[in-house]
């Protein structure tokens, strides 16, 4: 690790395989060459990339905010009284976990609430494959701070890296704008004829951006949970976000080793 090469991968999760794009980079210390970008991904083949690689990036929530899940568990039991409706204040704890409240201070937006919103059927197969993770062997902390995999948020690393990605879900020629900036601020990322499928595929583009934020994780360039939030953000999740450019996640950072890189990179 310590010679700055190294594997990562990322994972544009979706409830089922189709719509699941599974992305791998291959860092060197001079260049990063997209190794693999596959569509239709089932979960035995991102177990088996996840085992080979330093860290893996998977866009979707690792968990419920703890509000939810108290609520639900309270107003599953019949004998006790219900819980009242605390207004609209109340129930926005319910909504969002405190990882989505330090990505709007940090993006401007909101993400996906996973207890309202349309993402709760992606949220329970990540659960799963989380679960079929840890039965590998591998260590699966949601916090982020140890283990395999960390949670990331494509549109929100583009927007911290200040790119302008306006309706990049649903134009190619914007995705194709995109890939042609990720070219010049990283001209030693080797993108190769898969340069094609990102422009074709959203989900294709966001596993190589989830597989470039977990670069930034195996080397420790991202703001990891606050000491006071550390035991719910190993519920919960936590959003790892870049705190460097694009074009710097090349090479290594100026302290010894990365923070978050604790695996052997192959």
């Amino acid at each position: 690790m310590s010679d700055g090469t190294m594997r990562t991968g990322g994972v544009d999760l979706a409830a089922e395989n189709k719509g699941t794009a599974l992305a791998v980079i291959e860092w060197t210390p001079d260049r990063a060459r997209l190794e693999q970008l596959s569509l239709d991904v089932d979960d035995a083949e991102i177990t088996e990339v996840a085992a080979g690689v330093a860290r893996l990036g998977i866009d979707c929530a690792f968990g419920w905010p703890d509000e939810f899940v108290g609520f639900v568990t309270a107003h599953a039991d019949l004998a006790q009284p219900q819980t009242p409706d605390g207004g609209m204040a109340w129930r926005r704890t319910l909504a969002y976990r405190e990882t989505d409240r330090q990505v709007r201070e940090r993006s401007g937006r909101w993400p996906l609430s996973v207890s309202t919103d349309r993402i709760g059927l992606t949220a329970m197969r990540c659960a799963g494959l989380l679960g079929r993770l840890a039965g590998s062997g591998l260590v699966v902390d949601r916090s982020g701070r140890d283990g395999a995999v960390v949670e990331v948020y494509p549109g929100a690393t583009l927007r911290v890296w200040k790119w302008e990605m306006r309706g990049y879900r649903s134009d190619p020629e914007v995705r194709r704008s995109l890939v042609q900036r990720m070219r010049r601020e990283a001209p030693w990322f080797e993108l190769g004829a898969r340069a094609e499928l990102m422009v074709e595929s959203t989900d294709a583009f966001d596993a190589v951006v989830a597989a470039l934020a977990a670069r930034a994780a195996a080397t420790g360039r991202y703001d990891p949970p606050p000491a006071e939030h550390q035991e719910r953000a190993e519920r919960e999740g936590w959003i790892i976000l870049p705190s460097c450019p694009l074009g710097e996640l090349l090479h290594w950072p100026s302290t010894e080793s990365p923070a978050g890189a604790t695996r052997t990179a192959r």
